[in-house]
């Protein structure tokens, strides 16, 4: 978090902290408090119910595309599939294309790139061409990647990320036959570099990585699976394995990390709010294992494991507040 007061949110907190410190009028402050808590003009509730009903608008028409071939899949000819593809793809292509980089534009490239995956299903059910899954969703990020590094769209980046997720998962259990916490592993560490890519990039000003959305949504992807490891690690200690001690040491680095760029980058709750549950979650898991284990009482157990939780969220809540007025109220 920057340490100058005025890269600081103009919360009410903090702005009737200036005016009992003298540095706003009554006025000042009542004019300061209806501009912090202002609701949005109507021009912006058009630009987000535009952009809100244009994105679910594309999910349905993906949804009816999808549920045609699948209804009608025996009726159709593997010409007449692929053809009709083929056409929705260039059609959405040119669209794009019409509509430049606009919401729409980017939508409508979105939309393309959805129905690759489709074209190669067909493609390869049409002339069994034995490909395994994983080649499946590994070639579909790989055609579109051209259109996600010019689309400049983070919705088609988080689509190229989540087939690469997939493809690796596939992989891992079809061909690797590896274990699956070291899936888990691997899976965090390719989110992690993600989400380290985008905040670098972010840092230097790229307009359109200036959204947090989904730098979000990769810190989640990152933590929930370093969450599982570690989750395996405290519940059950004898069947742990190497990978879940060293997802349990890189969960705790990126608690630390998200904590200083709380800090020190950029005022970000959500971060200290994926903190604050991980630790939740596994201190509960721990203290419930060792009361489970060491009492015969269950419905005294859960009692006191209510109360914990109880006693966690309020002490998470009263954090967070802290760390939201800023280290020079808290």
């Amino acid at each position: 978090m920057s340490h100058d007061l005025l890269d600081l949110a103009a919360t009410p907190e903090r702005l009737r902290a200036l005016a009992d410190a003298g540095v706003l009028t009554p006025q000042g402050l009542e004019h300061a408090l209806r501009l912090a808590i202002a609701t949005p003009e109507r021009p912006a509730w058009r630009r987000f119910l535009s952009a809100v009903l244009l994105g679910f608008g594309s999910l349905l028409v993906l949804s009816g595309v999808i549920y045609f071939f699948a209804y009608n899949w025996a009726e159709l000819h593997r010409f007449g599939k692929m053809g009709l593809l083929l056409g929705a793809i260039l059609a959405a292509c040119i669209a794009a294309w019409r509509l430049g980089e606009t919401l729409a534009g980017q939508f409508a490239l979105l939309f393309a790139a959805v129905l690759v995956g489709p074209l190669l299903a067909v493609y390869g059910q049409a002339y069994q061409t034995g490909a395994d899954p994983y080649e499946l969703f590994l070639g579909w990020g790989f055609l579109i990647l051209p259109w996600v590094v010019l689309a400049r769209f983070s919705p088609l980046w988080l689509l190229m990320l989540l087939l690469v997720n997939t493809g690796l998962g596939l992989f891992w259990f079809q061909v690797a036959d590896g274990e699956g916490t070291t899936l888990m592993l691997v899976l965090a560490l390719v989110n992690g570099a993600a989400w380290l890519v985008h905040e670098v990039f972010a840092a230097r000003g790229l307009p359109w990585l200036s959204g947090r959305w989904l730098p979000r949504v990769l810190a989640m992807m990152t933590m929930a699976p370093l969450l599982g490891l570690s989750e395996l690690l405290v519940a059950v200690p004898r069947e742990a394995d190497t990978s879940s001690r060293f997802g349990l040491g890189l969960l705790v680095v990126v608690m630390i990390a998200a904590y200083f760029f709380h800090r020190q980058v950029r005022s970000e709750l959500f971060l200290l709010t994926l903190d604050a549950v991980s630790v939740m979650t596994l201190l509960t898991t721990f203290i419930g294992r060792i009361l489970f284990k060491t009492s015969d009482f269950d419905a005294g157990v859960f009692f006191v494991m209510a109360l914990l939780i109880i006693g966690e969220v309020g002490l998470t809540v009263w954090w967070l507040r802290a760390e939201a007025r800023g280290p020079e109220e808290a």
